[in-house]
């Protein structure tokens, strides 16, 4: 064991954390390693002991297999085509209004993040359903590319999200409450960017024209009607199985991610989508992002043990309220930690990594924990859009036709990162937005 300050090991910690991730190295390896070398400068060998019962905690986590549950749904879901009938049949609902295409995109991402809490799923599918149809019709290239990439980044907010599962983790809060507490910020920045597509292109319609009032008297109403039906209806239910069991305290999320990933496959079969290829590539993919997640989780815990040993949660906590900037003030700089560091890492690494230093002063400036957390979920969705490493620029990018560049996408998402800012305001200035429903849950 070598004689080191907290304070200066603290510094160390943060400063080996940042200087591995911009030289390009893997997070979970980052924070294992650093836990490894700084665990062995505080304790000596004996800190191994620690590290595998930290391990052994993480693995026994009851709650984190909603994990690969809920990815396995979100995996069947996006191959069942639910989100290509319900784009067709709200395209030619909205079609006949100024940026209805947009409005749809809007709506189906909304929806579809209900069912998934996958970005990558919903800004692919958005990407090669709406994008080229949007070009087709004259719609200006950023907007499309603002719109589709914000609309599914609401993935990573409303519930079933795997984030607020780990969140709940990290946090040791109610996964239940966190959904419930999710659900009207969600509502909320859907209703800012349905807003804002309408007003823009109502007093710019060269940005959003209409569909062609041929091409919608070409299909009838009850047509129409019948579209929307067959196409809602089945992820109503899904949602309603899932949200429904989890907050009337008929399930565990763990035993509701179980039931969503049953009800998906049976979309699957009903849409008659099902494949045996199509269900291997949905345990793959399952299994390899299940073991993303997990052993980043490995790291960050190793990583927290010794940054709490060492007293570093003491040195930060000491140091952010010996700033002397009240209440609110000091909660405006954990939030703008929080959108920085989404520009530079993602949001799994921005949790493990804030939650330990950020909790324990949120508890002591007397916030409600599940308000808090609901908050830093909020904000982390900008961590999707920020440039230079935002995923959802490179998610639609990836799929985008040649005529929309990098550029685009960049500005397209500037007006959306603005309403999330001013989503995030709502929601701290009226609190109950985000209490209210957690409330009145039964458990």
């Amino acid at each position: 064991m070598i004689d080191i300050s907290p304070e200066l090991l603290t510094i160390l910690m943060f400063a080996g954390l940042l200087i591995g991730l911009f030289m390009g190295h893997p997070l979970a390896f980052v924070l294992g390693g650093l836990a490894i070398i700084f665990g062995f400068i505080g304790w000596g060998p004996s800190i191994y002991g620690m590290f595998i019962n930290r391990i052994w905690g993480t693995m026994d986590n009851y709650v984190l297999l909603a994990i690969p549950l809920f990815i396995f749904m979100a995996q069947l879901l996006d191959r069942s085509g639910v989100a290509d009938d319900l784009f067709e049949a709200l395209r030619y609902l909205l079609g006949v209004l100024r940026g209805g295409l947009g409005l749809s995109v809007i709506v189906v991402s909304t929806i579809f993040a209900a069912c998934t809490g996958i970005v990558g799923a919903s800004i692919v599918t958005m990407g090669l359903l709406a994008l080229p149809m949007m070009l087709k019709y004259g719609y200006d290239k950023k907007l499309c590319c603002g719109t589709i990439c914000a609309g599914g980044t609401l993935g990573i907010l409303i519930p079933p999200s795997i984030m607020l599962v780990i969140m709940a983790s990290q946090a040791t809060l109610s996964v239940g409450k966190l959904f419930a507490g999710a659900v009207i910020p969600g509502i909320i920045l859907s209703s800012l960017y349905v807003g804002y597509i309408g007003i823009k292109s109502f007093i710019k319609p060269e940005l959003g024209p209409p569909m062609s009032r041929e091409e919608y008297d070409a299909v009838t109403k009850s047509k129409i009607f019948f579209m929307v039906s067959k196409s809602l209806v089945p992820p109503m239910l899904l949602i309603l199985g899932v949200l429904g069991s989890i907050f009337f305290g008929i399930a565990t999320p763990t035993e509701a991610a179980g039931v969503g990933a049953f009800l998906a496959l049976v979309m699957v079969i009903v849409y008659r989508k099902f494949t045996w290829q199509g269900l291997y590539e949905a345990v793959v993919q399952t299994a390899k992002t299940n073991t993303m997640v997990i052993i980043v989780l490995v790291g960050a815990t190793c990583f927290t043990g010794v940054f709490l040993g060492i007293g570093g949660e003491e040195v930060v906590t000491n140091f952010v309220l010996g700033l002397g900037m009240g209440k609110w003030g000091t909660f405006v700089v954990m939030m703008a930690i929080v959108f920085f560091l989404g520009m530079f890492i993602d949001w799994i690494g921005i949790v493990l990594i804030c939650f330990p230093v950020f909790l324990p002063i949120a508890k002591q400036l007397g916030f409600d924990p599940i308000w808090f957390v609901v908050m830093m979920a909020v904000n982390l969705q900008a961590s999707f859009l920020t440039p230079p490493f935002g995923y959802a620029l490179f998610y639609l990018k990836g799929i985008a036709p040649n005529e929309v560049v990098l550029s685009d996408i960049y500005s397209g998402i500037v007006p959306f990162l603005i309403l999330m800012i001013a989503g995030l305001i709502v929601c701290a200035s009226i609190p109950q937005l985000i209490l209210w429903l957690p409330g009145l849950l039964v458990h």
